[in-house]
């Protein structure tokens, strides 16, 4: 049996409180969480105690620990449970500063503990399956890829004052995406972006709009379109152009059903929101998680490729200030 210590309570603690429950051999002792009520309510939920940081880590009975909680608690947390010995799951991003979230790989490395980072869209079927395609070899060798993610509105601008920004808190999946589909490193990046949707985002020195072009070692390019406004649902799509052909991961629906009449042919509008768009993905991850602890698989999305796509934030983020291409 693996007790498992859930640090975050909020709307994603939830989700990972559910999938772990779903695992034969995994239970969830421990709850952490600075707002009591959220805490006392998913321990209920699922025979778990509700506890502080000190006594979850110095527990030896918890193998291993998943953090859910707010960015600025991800980098502590990982230190200390790399230092007590614990398998981490971290949510995205490791930590808004890249010194400190290359500190955080570092002693991951030298306590020698697995560590994942929540990068679902690895684990989406989808997204999985082209990539399973391009590693075949069904398109020849990947030249292009174009990712659109658009988001359905803005957080509040609270969270956004907080959030590192829009390349650090929305894109940094985007640009995982670039390094695990193209697998290559990206050597330069060129960035725009603009407010568009609301002035208070700009008041908070924020964009919700953007444009990237990344180039990698090789020579392989990439272009992420971004916006925090889309009025249909939630837009997740990307393509893959090889040198023999190209393949399409396309939008999520509620139902797969088509209306043909007189005037048009419709059908729904893609998932609304990410939480239904990647509910198998976070399902996979978890599952994945705990087969590495148990079974010794290799880890698929690593401390690692947190800090690699942090990286890639923070050149965004000056490339958009400063008006120029960063070189790495």
């Amino acid at each position: 049996m693996i007790d498992v210590a859930l640090f975050g309570a909020g709307r994603i603690g939830k989700i990972h409180a559910a999938n772990l429950f779903a695992h034969q051999g995994v239970r969830l002792k421990y709850v952490v969480d600075t707002h009591a009520p959220s805490a006392a309510a998913l321990a209920e939920q699922y025979g778990a105690s509700v506890t502080d940081t000190d006594t979850a880590l110095n527990d030896s009975s918890v193998g291993a620990v998943i953090i859910a909680s707010s960015t600025d608690t991800h980098a502590e947390l990982i230190l200390r449970a790399a230092a007590a010995g614990k398998a981490i799951f971290c949510e995205k991003p490791v930590d808004l500063d890249l010194a400190r979230a290359r500190d955080c790989a570092a002693a991951v490395a030298a306590a020698k503990v697995p560590c994942l980072i929540g990068f679902q869209r690895r684990y989406d079927p989808t997204f999985a399956a082209v990539k399973a395609r391009i590693d075949a070899g069904e398109i020849g060798s990947p030249e292009m890829l174009i990712v659109t993610s658009r988001d359905p509105g803005a957080p509040p601008v609270d969270y956004i004052k907080r959030s590192g920004g829009i390349f650090k808190d929305m894109l940094i999946h985007d640009f995982d995406i670039c390094r695990w589909i193209l697998a290559d490193e990206v050597v330069s990046v060129h960035a725009s972006a603009s407010v568009l949707t609301d002035p208070a985002i700009a008041d908070a020195g924020d964009a919700d709009c953007t444009a990237v072009t990344l180039r990698t070692r090789s020579g392989r390019l990439c272009q992420i379109n971004t916006t925090r406004r889309a009025a249909y649902g939630y837009d997740q799509r990307f393509e893959v152009q090889g040198s023999i052909g190209m393949l399409q991961a396309g939008n999520h629906r509620p139902t797969e059903v088509t209306a043909f009449g007189s005037k048009q042919v419709a059908t729904d509008l893609p998932e609304h929101f990410f939480l239904e768009r990647y509910q198998a993905a976070y399902a996979g991850e978890m599952a994945h998680f705990f087969r590495v602890i148990t079974q010794g698989e290799t880890p698929r999305t690593t401390v690692e490729d947190g800090v690699k796509a942090l990286e890639l934030a923070d050149a965004a983020t000056r490339s958009w200030q400063e008006g120029r291409v960063i070189t790495l």
